[in-house]
């Protein structure tokens, strides 16, 4: 089981599914939110990109699908090649399933001993491992830092650098051990949660290749299509909301003399984030941190 699919009718809602329409599910991992879709579908069709191994054994055996084991990176190259362009919706869940969570080697969680893998894409170059051990110390602060809003980065830096000229830092209890004294001990979980969201986003490039998907939906949407974007943390739904709002990540937008944006392709469908109902959250405890986003194509 990856997990019970976050935000599902809401998710649904705001792509205003066209039975006729092409869409797309770049971040497939256990199906379910691409079978809610196929099941809303006439002759429409739905493409799935999914870079981990794993999401291939999900597949449904549906003549209207078309499963691409790839990064959404190459959206648009994929889209092209199977004549699907433009598109009516672009649905993203962000972030690690519940089924990267739970296989222990792939080295993702805390709570098992495993080497520190991380890679989502396991033909992936780069791990956890190599960042650990080769990055050096301004670099790996700047990961912590950023990435994991670490509040003692500069001494969990420290620790890192220190372990690893004694030996490696190879798998999850000897990176406990290295950062043992950098832990606030009544907030142990949420200490550690942040360090190795900080290694994730590092090795996957989670945030370079978001913004690069954001700047593509806004190229391969029809006018008037949907994007949906589920993220967990901050530091993505700051991107997503700059870019549905103003046409870039940073930065107060541009502006004509009239008061109009300039350089936008979207426009957001609602004016705050959507977040999990009541019922769900009792239901779903991944749908905690969830928050949707929504853009139209202009």
């Amino acid at each position: 089981m990856y997990h019970e699919p976050v935000l599902l009718n809401e998710c649904l809602e705001a792509l205003a599914l066209n039975p006729s329409g092409i869409y797309v599910d770049v971040t497939f991992g256990g199906g379910g939110h691409s079978r809610a879709i196929l099941e809303r579908l006439g002759e429409g069709k739905l493409v799935g990109f999914d870079q981990d191994a794993d999401a291939l054994r999900n597949h449904p055996e549906d003549e209207r699908f078309v499963f691409v084991r790839h990064n959404f990176i190459y959206l648009k190259r994929f889209l092209r090649y199977y004549d699907m362009l433009p598109v009516h919706g672009i649905l993203a869940d962000l972030g690690v399933s519940s089924h990267q969570f739970d296989v222990a080697e792939r080295g993702f969680s805390t709570r098992f001993e495993a080497d520190l893998d991380m890679r989502m894409d396991q033909q992936g170059d780069t791990t956890a491992q190599d960042v650990l051990n080769t990055y050096n110390e301004s670099s790996l602060f700047r990961i912590f830092n950023e990435y994991g809003e670490v509040r003692n980065a500069n001494k969990l830096t420290e620790a890192i650098v220190k372990a690893r000229k004694q030996a490696p830092i190879k798998t999850v209890s000897q990176l406990k051990e290295a950062i043992k004294t950098c832990v606030f001990k009544e907030k142990e979980h949420q200490y550690l949660a942040q360090v190795f969201q900080a290694l994730r986003i590092e090795v996957n490039k989670e945030l370079d290749v978001l913004k690069a998907l954001l700047e593509l939906s806004a190229d391969v949407l029809a006018p008037g299509g949907r994007l949906a974007v589920i993220s967990y943390h901050s530091l993505e739904d700051r991107l997503v909301k700059n870019y549905i709002a103003h046409g870039k990540f940073e930065g107060e937008a541009d502006k004509d003399v009239y008061g109009n944006v300039l350089g936008t392709k979207l426009r957001p469908v609602h004016r705050k984030a959507i977040t999990a109902s009541p019922e769900e959250l009792v239901r779903n405890t991944r749908s905690r941190s969830a928050r949707l986003r929504v853009a139209e194509k202009l």
